[in-house]
Formats: C-alpha cells, sequence, structure tokens
C-alpha cells in the first residue's frame, strides 16, 4: 500500500513552488531575508528576465502576465520583493516599461 503523506507533502510543495513563479501582486520588503524575489532593476529590455507594467488595478495583476500591482499589504502579497543595486544577487532582473502590451517573461 502506498503512502499518501509524501506524496500530498510533494504536491503541495510543487504547487506552493509554482505559484511564487508565476504571481504578480508584490509587496516591497525592506529585508532581503523576507524576500521570495531579489530583484535588479535594469535599464536594457534585451537583459531582462521579465518586462513589467505596473498596474493601478489589482484585477490586472494576472499569473505569468508581467503586469504587477503593488500591494501595501504583506498579507495580500503573492511575492515579496527586494530590490538590489546589484545584479550579481538578482533572482530576477526586471525592466520597466510604460506599455502594458510589453508586459511579461522574456524567452
Amino acid at each position: 500500500m502506498m503512502k499518501t503523506a509524501p506524496y500530498l507533502l510533494f504536491l503541495f510543495s510543487f504547487m506552493s513552488f509554482c505559484n511564487t513563479l508565476s504571481a504578480q501582486v508584490v509587496f516591497t520588503t525592506e529585508w532581503k531575508s523576507e524576500a521570495d524575489q531579489i530583484v535588479y532593476v535594469t535599464e536594457w529590455k534585451s537583459e531582462a528576465d521579465m518586462i513589467v507594467y505596473v498596474s493601478e488595478w489589482k484585477s490586472e495583476a494576472e499569473p505569468k502576465s508581467g503586469i504587477w500591482y503593488y500591494t501595501e499589504w504583506k498579507s495580500d502579497a503573492d511575492w515579496q520583493i527586494y530590490f538590489t543595486e546589484w545584479k550579481s544577487e538578482a533572482t530576477l532582473v526586471v525592466y520597466f516599461t510604460e506599455w502594458k502590451s510589453e508586459a511579461g517573461y522574456r524567452e
């Protein structure tokens, strides 16, 4: 008989990881140790992992869309992000755009 506890633990961990990758409602933290993503902002679209458009509307912030909505509440966020000045310590390099149509992960 197969034990279900390890399987359920794996499934829960995998689902949490996938949610972290696709989240777009963000909270900016002052502490790198709290962050789900350490973000470096580049001036060059060509070196970005993600092109980000910041929306005023939470409903536009969909998974993997590149459309971010900043929340004031840590508990409301999908991602806690920390902005770094050093590209070498970043887990995500982003370029901010003024055009919603440009938003998304770069391939």
